[in-house]
């Protein structure tokens, strides 16, 4: 299984030489990470990326094919947003692994403007969607320029979890109908899960292509714990070998990919009309979103299985500019792929030159040798797809999150199951929610505590956790664990009232420990003004220690820093305490804090 960002350890040297080198980067070289990459390639890689590339193409050809169909726009459009893309991020992309074309999560958004607009022209289909993609390329550019990379800044590790092992579920079950040799036109994983079940009851399944797709997976898993042996590779050309030698496409209805259409891409400005324009923006926009927010998870979970950073605000720009780049060269919109991705990993893909050379392959299929992977088994690709998303489950990590936080672990299986069930996107939403929720929880309900002193310790701590601890007479110290704002500023005043309540003493003064009390807002400095009515009617004083400095600023432009009086502010717990000890003699042993 997989160990994405696993238990703690020490950043290696190198991941720290990375970020420093990328942060010490300056001018027009900061926007190509393609050229930081070449200047560093090691020799060593190269067969590595080699194979990577050449494993690779084999699915880039069918699976651009089907998702341009997906999208209405005919097939040979996939196979040229997927050379020109990856050429493009090679170049601007931060990720040394991301694999980028055509995917699943946006031909509903770009089917949904094309088909109504384009009025079944293929022309008229290919020009809408190529300003879709133009779209889409300039509103990621300018975002990643205005650094809004930091949404990613969501996406906490259980989050990333529960998305890859959502994603790797609905991609190891989407290849099934493939891979038993039926086609299935249902979406998402209950519903295809469905439709094999009946399949495999009613006898359509193929037992020839689930034979030549079990063997490829065999062949892989067998062959995975060998690195220097391209598994994948082997798996894959034995078995187009042997349909191609046995005429099992002919024979036994075995699947195969076929000939290939022909030709390259070209420079092209795609006009549409002014009543496009606005379905158009609309929809290049909802693919800008969708994109990035897919690419940004993938992008975050492979660099941490790679040690190395990823910038988001670049890796805005480079899927902004591989989108461009698909726009003007009669593509469409485009985004990293969970599918391929992974494929180009488990065969060994060591820097962006993997994508160069499945870009540079597809290419040289379509001129020179169309008909070359004719004999590919259906059943061959989707076994080699179900093995890299069985590496992309993460199991281990997820046993020691469960172990030291719950919810946490909970909140992953919820992302998990959104993920398979609602999608991508609607399931990374879920998941933030649920843990946006949480963490304002958090500020809403924060601990409070009242402090005294506790024999042999110094300093003042929490009365809960210390039972025995010594009160001051007439003195009550409370701490507030949280900022101050709207959602807890009435929470505040009921404990700061309850504290004052339950002390066995008539209290004079209230000192807030505010060291933790980051931040004041508007409803919470009207709070404090109402709350210093509330105790000056019953002859208490309030003051504040450890406050920051910051929070002091925001109390001045409120207009209460005045209000309380310069000594109504502590630098110290214990410099609150002498103050009041010589303001009220009182019953009390003075001790060092």
């Amino acid at each position: 299984m997989s160990n994405l960002d696993s238990s703690p350890s020490a950043p290696e040297p190198g991941r720290i030489a990375h970020r420093v080198s990328v942060g010490d980067q300056t001018g027009w070289r900061r926007w190509l990470p393609g050229l930081r990459t070449l200047r560093g390639y090691q020799v060593t890689w190269l067969r590595h990326d080699l194979v990577a590339g050449l494993v690779l193409t084999t699915m880039l050809i069918p699976v651009g094919i089907a998702y341009a169909v997906a999208s209405g726009v005919p097939g040979i459009y996939g196979l040229y947003a997927t050379i020109v893309s990856l050429l493009a991020y090679a170049l601007f992309g931060p990720s040394r692994i991301l694999v980028m074309g055509p995917d699943s999560s946006l031909a509903a958004v770009i089917l949904a403007v094309v088909l109504p607009l384009s009025g079944g022209d293929p022309h008229r289909a290919v020009a809408l969607a190529g300003m879709m993609a133009i779209v889409s390329g300039t509103v990621c550019i300018l975002a990643g320029i205005a650094r809004l990379g930091f949404i990613t800044e969501l996406l906490s590790k259980p989050i990333r979890y529960g998305y890859m092992n959502g994603i790797a579920l609905t991609v190891l079950i989407s290849q099934l109908p493939g891979f038993f040799g039926f086609s299935s036109d249902t979406s998402g994983p209950l519903s295809t899960l469905s439709s094999i079940a009946t399949a495999v009851m009613d006898g359509n399944h193929n037992w020839i292509t689930l034979m030549v797709g079990a063997a490829t997976l065999a062949v892989i898993l067998l062959l995975k714990g060998h690195p220097r042996v391209p598994g994948i590779l082997i798996a894959v050309v034995g078995a187009t070998v042997a349909v191609s030698v046995l005429d099992l496409d002919t024979r036994a209805g075995v699947v195969v990919l076929g000939s290939l259409p022909q030709g390259l891409p070209g420079f092209t400005i795609p006009w549409i009309t002014t009543a496009d324009i606005v379905p158009v923006l609309i929809g290049g926009c909802a693919v800008a979103l969708v994109s990035f927010a897919d690419t940004s998870v993938l992008s975050r979970v492979y660099a941490a299985r790679t040690h190395t950073y990823v910038n988001p605000n670049q890796e805005m720009v480079g899927l902004g500019v591989a989108n461009l780049a698909a726009g003007f060269f009669q593509g469409f919109p485009i985004s990293s792929s969970s599918s391929r991705t992974p494929v180009a990993e488990a065969a060994g893909a060591k820097t962006q030159l993997t994508g160069i050379i499945g870009a540079l392959a597809v290419a040289f299929l379509l001129l020179v040798a169309p008909d070359l992977l004719q004999s590919l088994p259906a059943s061959a690709l989707a076994a080699v797809v179900i093995a890299s998303a069985v590496g992309l489950i993460e199991v281990t990590d997820l046993r020691r999150i469960y172990r030291i936080q719950r919810w946490e672990f909970w909140l992953s299986i919820v992302c998990t199951v959104g993920v398979a069930v609602f999608g991508a996107i609607p399931g990374i939403g879920l998941a933030i929610v649920i843990a946006v929720i949480e963490f304002l929880w958090d500020g809403w309900r924060p601990y409070s505590a009242v402090l005294g002193r506790v024999d042999g310790i110094k300093g003042y701590h929490d009365t809960q956790r210390y039972p025995d601890a010594r009160l001051i007479p007439g003195l009550v110290l409370f701490r507030w664990d949280a900022p101050l704002f709207f959602a807890n500023a009435e929470w505040f005043q009921d404990r700061v009232l309850n504290a004052v309540a339950a002390s066995p003493t008539p209290v004079r003064w209230l000192v807030i420990t505010a060291e933790p009390v980051t931040s004041v807002d508007v409803t919470s400095a009207d709070m404090l003004a109402e709350l210093v009515d509330i105790l000056y009617a019953a002859d208490i004083t309030l003051c504040f220690a450890e406050m920051k400095d910051p929070v002091k600023d925001k109390l001045k432009r409120f207009g209460l820093f005045s209000r309380f009086g310069e000594q109504a502010f502590f630098p110290t717990i214990g410099a609150a305490v002498d103050s009041y000890l010589l303001a009220y003699p009182v019953d009390w042993v003075r001790e060092g804090c």
